[in-house]
Formats: structure tokens, C-alpha cells, sequence
């Protein structure tokens, strides 16, 4: 199967996971938003390894909302350069991918 994606994406809060979670999933944008955490990051940042507590966002969604997705994340992102990223989902049990198409 072809056409869905994981978008992944960390953020410094549970209050703003939750926030860019329920508007993708009301907006239709997502089916499905996983919240993950919270973690630890480390990361190279302007120079510097740095380290931070972070929740990681994980939606389920068609590879053509990608741009739509992307300019909601950024809207409500508080990160200079937010990591978005698109996984495809190569495969999936069919009954998940039409209700993931039902859903969004």
C-alpha cells in the first residue's frame, strides 16, 4: 500500500503536543495523533550539543496532506526549525488504512 505517511514531530511541551494534536485530528488533517513522552533530545544546535525534554508527536495521515500538515505544525510551533519529517508507511492492514481514510 502507497499514500500514507508517519509525521513525526518533537515539541518542548505537553500543553503545545496537545494543542497541534487535537487541531490536525479536528482539522481532518490526521487520523491519528500519537503523544510520546516525555523524552530526552540531544542534539547539535548551532554549534553546541545540546540535550532537552521534549514530547514527540506521531500522526497518521495521507502522503498528500504533507503540505497542508506542515504549514499547520509551523503555525503552532514554538521551534526556530521544528523537526517535521514524513515517514512513508509502506504497508498497513487494510481495515486501519480505509478507516485512516474515513478518518481524515
Amino acid at each position: 500500500m502507497s499514500g500514507y505517511v508517519q509525521i513525526l514531530t518533537t515539541v518542548p511541551n505537553k500543553k503545545i503536543a496537545e494543542k497541534i494534536a487535537r487541531m490536525l485530528v479536528e482539522k481532518r488533517l490526521a487520523a491519528c495523533v500519537q503523544i510520546i513522552g516525555p523524552i530526552a533530545s540531544v542534539y547539535r544546535w548551532k554549534g553546541k550539543s545540546e540535550r532537552a525534554r521534549e514530547y514527540l508527536l506521531i500522526a497518521k495521515t495521507r502522503s498528500s496532506f504533507y503540505p497542508k500538515i506542515e504549514r499547520a505544525i509551523r503555525a503552532l510551533h514554538s521551534y526556530e526549525v521544528p523537526e517535521i519529517i514524513a515517514v512513508p508507511i509502506t504497508r498497513g492492514l487494510p481495515p486501519y488504512l480505509r478507516w485512516l481514510d474515513e478518518a481524515v
